[in-house]
């Protein structure tokens, strides 16, 4: 799941899995302000400012927050997959022209210094192969006393459906590509970049009454490649038996943005 060209050409060729995973979310989050929402206002963008986002994803930032958009605002959207770059302009329709666009890999961003107040990586840097040459090019491009925002997950976050999977496909190698840049250890990968960090956590969890829901967030995940129909009606049958127990699947999330500067 760090691997460029299983992400670009599989996993993130368009917003197919992405869609399919915020679906869950979306939907079954019991905190009812939701994340985009949520990140929007961390963020606290303001009028003049020259803005890039790494891995804009299917823009749902934006999109879910284009009423609260910062009059002379320069934002660019970027991702390094031109798939997910058309599916998110798509996704925009016509709000898609207040937005510059353009492919970028975050390990050699194509910006001189000093070129921005805000940088945006949501749920991203776990993904990067090189991170700590991202973090030092984030840095490099931010203007003095601009800043990053870097959202990512917690060592415990979506544990129960690691432990499903494994229960069921007991070969399944669990990736660990969210470990690599977590709550717990991210904020000492940024301080070799940045002189201060801080990190606000976002409280949320799952609880999901159906079966269907879940089946399609783990067939968009590289899990998929490893299930025949025998294995999804084995995992299908695991979560109705926690539904009607429990009346949802509970599936906890631990999830936050980093706050940083130079």
């Amino acid at each position: 799941m760090n691997d460029p060209v299983y992400l670009r050409g599989h996993q993130y060729r368009d917003s197919t899995n992405l869609a399919a995973r915020a679906n869950l979310h979306q939907h079954y989050s019991t905190n009812q302000h939701g994340w985009p929402r949520w990140v929007f206002e961390q963020i606290s963008l303001r009028p003049g400012i020259r803005v890039l986002e790494l891995g804009c994803g299917n823009a749902a930032l934006w999109q879910e927050n284009h009423d609260r958009l910062p009059d002379d605002c320069a934002i660019i959207l970027s991702d390094f997959s031109p798939g997910m770059l058309q599916a998110a302009r798509e996704q925009l329709g016509p709000l898609a022209a207040r937005f510059d666009w353009e492919i970028t890999n975050a390990q050699a961003i194509g910006h001189a210094s000093s070129t921005f107040d805000v940088v945006i990586a949501n749920h991203m840097l776990y993904h990067v192969p090189d991170r700590e040459r991202a973090i030092s090019e984030i840095q490099r491009v931010l203007r003095d006393g601009g800043r990053l925002y870097t959202a990512t997950n917690g060592a415990a976050h979506m544990h129960e459906l690691d432990d499903l999977l494994s229960a069921v496909v007991p070969e399944v190698q669990q990736d660990d590509t969210s470990s690599r840049f977590t709550l717990e250890n991210g904020a000492e990968q940024l301080a070799r970049s940045f002189a201060t960090v801080t990190v606000t956590p976002y409280l949320d969890a799952l609880d999901v009454p159906v079966a269907e829901p879940i089946i399609q967030y783990i067939l968009s995940t590289a899990a998929a490649e490893l299930l025949d129909d025998q294995r999804i009606d084995e995992l299908w049958a695991a979560i109705e038996a926690e539904i009607t127990t429990h009346g949802s699947f509970h599936i906890t999330k631990s999830v936050g943005l980093f706050s940083a500067s130079a």
